[in-house]
């Protein structure tokens, strides 16, 4: 029996799988996490507890659980949270606590200085990406600003799964797909390291080898095995971001595909012909040589519905309050009651990239409930989607297909609202496991047992989600107030 062990490290969960070759789910466990925020604007993990530690925790899990036997693991793939910053040491070992993706936004000096120094034109023609709050290399610059001591000692700058891969096989690796995000010192068409736009972030040498994503990274160390319960020599992949995991998950492999990821943030990445240069999006190249990947993300999605539920609703029992707040949202109808709520509680990634956008609940009135506004919160998530779907328009790149993915499909009030707001059909797969399952297909791609499109026989459509075209109207007028709020408003969020 051939088995694939995919392991994914999120924003509050982890979460692992065990699977056969018929891509059946045999085991899966996941296992919870803080999100640290010692300040406003700052997001952190602990890279030994959070990422290591939850991936030895999965893996003995899933191994006991299943009854597998180690030796019959044939390969394993990891992704997680990123693009990620952590120094670590000559021995590997982290120097501070992992700086997480673009809900970080200690580097917007930084982002400002570079762009200044480097020229926006130059940055989307060398690194494909504007440097924004999901850029690694203004990270890297603040560290070495305000963190000397650690940057004196940093041997390696890594990602979160650069950091797990290394635990596994003592090599520091990323894959390409992940690399991309390290702007300024990527070269998109040269598919290599650069420090010819800022030669004063860090040296070249410091940051992990990028190959390609199914190459094998290397095998489980001794010392690694004794940590994980898998067996000794087994193939590790490079890995990847969780997202690109979450996309290969549900068949994200042609032009005009794709993913729509609700987590903790909503994440989209759409293949696409050509590189698309574009301030408002991210690019990378895709998983596959040629092929390439046009990205971009809202801030705070989950994390929004997790921090509701924590401040308003925590009398509610933890085992049922979001079925609970669910219903309660199912109780105001489409529109609210009148409220817009802007979801930029971490400043907001795409397409305004704007580190000093602020929340905003508008509307109130004396007659509104707990359940309107958990009902606005998911609409502004969904108008912020919509949001994003124009600018791919705007850039000639409409989505084909929209695959959705994630916790939040289950979630009638937000996936409906996504269709209803933006008139686009979703298309959701049978199993919606996310990341982990992806990179389980990732584990059996790299060792040869599958090909990219036996993902669709592993995963089949189970229904899709369609628009209220009775609902039209109404969020069109929403949506209008929801853009008018911002434009209106900006200049009062940065004098806060």
């Amino acid at each position: 029996m051939r088995h694939y062990l995919g392991i994914d490290i999120g924003t509050f969960e982890s979460k692992g799988v065990l699977v056969d070759a018929e891509g059946r789910i045999v085991a899966s466990a996941a296992r919870p996490h803080k999100m640290l925020v010692p300040q406003p604007g700052w997001a952190e993990h602990r890279p030994r507890e959070d990422w290591w530690g939850d991936f030895c925790f999965l893996s003995q899990k899933l191994i006991a659980d299943s009854g597998v036997m180690p030796s019959d693991i044939v390969a394993v793939a990891a992704s997680a949270i990123g693009p990620c910053m952590l120094p670590v040491d000559a021995e590997g070992e982290p120097l501070m606590n992992g700086v997480l993706y673009g809900v970080d936004t200690r580097a917007a000096k930084e982002i400002e200085e570079l762009t200044a120094r480097i020229g926006e034109d130059v940055l989307l023609s060398r690194c494909g990406n504007a440097l924004t709050s999901q850029s690694i290399g203004p990270k890297i610059l603040w560290l070495k600003r305000n963190r000397p001591e650690l940057y004196a000692r940093t041997a390696k700058i890594l990602t979160s799964t650069t950091y797990i891969v290394h635990k596994l096989t003592g090599r520091y690796v990323i894959d390409h797909y992940s690399a991309a995000n390290f702007s300024p010192l990527y070269d998109v068409e040269k598919l290599e390291w650069t420090d010819e736009l800022a030669d004063d972030i860090i040296g070249l040498e410091k940051l992990p080898e990028a190959i390609w994503t199914t190459d094998i990274a290397g095998t489980v160390t001794e010392a690694a095995a004794a940590e994980t319960g898998l067996a000794v020599g087994t193939p590790v992949t490079t890995g990847t971001i969780d997202a690109g995991a979450e996309a290969l998950s549900v068949g994200v492999l042609d032009s005009g595909d794709m993913l729509l990821m609700y987590g903790s943030t909503i994440f989209i990445i759409e293949i696409t012909p050509v590189r698309v240069p574009d301030a408002r999006l991210w690019y990378a190249p895709w998983f596959f040589p040629g092929k390439h990947a046009t990205m971009s993300g809202l801030a705070t999605s989950g994390t929004l519905s997790h921090w509701f539920r924590e401040q308003f609703a925590n009398e509610l029992d933890p085992a049922t309050a979001v079925m609970a707040l669910a219903l309660e949202a199912e109780g105001s109808p489409p529109g609210a009651n009148g409220l817009v709520m802007l979801p930029y509680f971490s400043g907001e990634r795409t397409p305004i990239h704007d580190t000093e956008a602020k929340g905003v609940l508008f509307g109130m009135n004396l007659t509104h409930t707990r359940g309107d506004i958990y009902r606005a919160l998911f609409e502004g998530i969904a108008f912020g989607t919509h949001h994003v779907f124009e600018t791919y328009a705007d850039v000639g790149q409409p989505p084909r297909a929209i695959l959705a993915a994630g916790g939040g499909t289950k979630n009638k009030v937000w996936a409906q609202a996504t269709s209803d707001v933006s008139g686009r059909t979703q298309i959701v797969r049978q199993k919606t496991v996310g990341a982990s399952y992806g990179d389980a297909f990732i584990a059996a791609l790299a060792i040869g047992d599958v090909q990219p499109d036996d993902i669709r026989t592993w995963n089949p459509v189970d229904h899709e989600i369609t628009p209220d075209e009775n609902l039209r109207e109404l969020y069109a007028r929403r949506y209008r107030v929801f853009r008018e709020l911002y434009e209106r408003n900006k200049d009062l969020m940065r004098e806060l």
